[in-house]
């Protein structure tokens, strides 16, 4: 299996970043400094190699440098800029993005070697970026909507076309809510009911599959011995529920009868009630087979470390390309066995890793990791 790496980073106006490069050359990147210094800044610079809003889903208005003490900034924000020169599944490539709000329309820019591409999207043909971060840590106990982003990022990763069909789903959904509100004529919501039902079809059985994808690959790994519990995965969700029984042409049909006999209830709610988009992922914890929930904060941790490195070792195997992980003060309340069970698998998985925390001392144990310290606006190899 070929495995992706980062091997120079370059930032431009990001963050606390006026500019700043990194060049590595190792599996595993510890960045240490204290709270504040900038170390999450440089992970997310990263996520942004990836589509999306990053891991902090930011506004890219909101990105862009502001120097200590500088006024806040206008509602259209600074330019900034991110590049890496990677190793990835075509070999090495430049990737870049950045957004300016003087061109362009203040639309985000990419671009591969130099030459511009329609979107983000296009990097997944060279690199898959997964990451974990301390605000996920709530995913369980918070809303549906938390779950879908999380499980759509899953999808993303093994589909590339998903977030183009989630995003038209999104727009046909508005367009049908609309047509709803303004008593718009039963020939144009049937219409727009038709293709509503294509794409949540679509993105429905694109999850369903990426579920049990990664089911497999959790049964397959198994290990009693790991610090950290296998989970237990399904989707609750009506469209969902009637794929597993119906073929899928058969299943729009169905969705279809039901968006045409729900309008008058979906009228007065002003939103569409039944859907994808109200599909919620359920985990269990699998050896006490009790809802992630309701488990302790510590195995609600644990069980996020057990699918990201499921989910990872899932990518490598279909893509034949690990993934880069941006783990983002993941260690800080380990104790040292799951640490050290943390570190153990990820040295088998090989993936080139990218890890934050304010103590150094908590990373001793990865003896060939590249260091860094990380202060406001600086990186500096430790």
């Amino acid at each position: 299996m070929l495995h992706a790496a980062i091997l120079k980073l370059s930032l431009t106006g990001f963050r606390s970043y006026p500019a700043a490069q990194v060049a590595v050359e190792a599996r595993a990147i510890v960045l240490t400094g204290p709270n504040g210094a900038g170390k999450t800044n440089i992970l997310e610079a990263l996520s942004f190699l990836s589509p999306g809003r990053g891991l902090r889903r930011a506004q890219l208005a909101d990105v862009g440098h502001r120097p200590p003490g500088a006024h806040a900034p206008d509602a259209e924000g600074a330019p900034w800029a991110v590049s890496a020169f990677i190793e990835g599944a075509l070999g090495e490539v430049r990737l870049g993005t950045g957004y300016d709000p003087a061109q362009e329309g203040g639309q985000r820019r990419c671009r591969i070697d130099g030459e511009a591409v329609p979107s983000a999207n296009a990097f997944l043909d060279h690199l898959k970026v997964l990451w974990l971060t301390p605000e996920m840590d709530g995913l369980f106990l918070g809303p549906p909507g938390d779950r879908r982003r999380y499980l759509d990022r899953l999808v993303l990763a093994v589909d590339a076309s998903h977030g183009t069909r989630v995003n038209g789903l999104e727009r046909a959904l508005r367009s049908r809510n609309r047509l709803l509100e303004e008593n718009g004529s039963g020939r144009f919501l049937d219409a727009m009911e038709h293709e509503v039902a294509e794409l949540a079809v679509a993105v429905a059985a694109a999850r369903l599959e990426t579920v049990a994808r990664l089911s497999a690959e959790i049964a397959a790994h198994r290990d009693e011995a790991s610090p950290f519990p296998f989970a237990e995965l399904a989707l609750d969700g009506a469209v969902e529920r009637l794929i597993a029984q119906h073929p899928a042409l058969e299943v729009e049909d169905r969705y279809r009868a039901l968006l045409r006999d729900n309008r008058p209830r979906d009228r007065a709610a002003g939103r569409t009630l039944e859907g994808p988009h109200l599909t919620d992922l359920s985990v269990s914890h699998g050896e006490k087979r009790l809802p992630a929930a309701r488990c302790s904060t510590g195995e609600q941790k644990s069980l996020l470390i057990g699918l990201t490195l499921s989910h990872a070792r899932l990518v490598g195997s279909m893509q034949g390309l690990s993934p880069l992980l941006l783990l983002d003060d993941v260690v800080a309340y380990l104790d040292a066995e799951r640490r050290a069970g943390l570190f153990e698998a990820l040295a088998r998985l090989g993936a080139q890793v990218w890890m934050t925390g304010a103590d150094p001392s908590a990373f001793a144990a990865l003896e060939t990791a590249a260091r860094f310290t990380v202060a406001p606006g600086t990186i500096t190899r430790a």
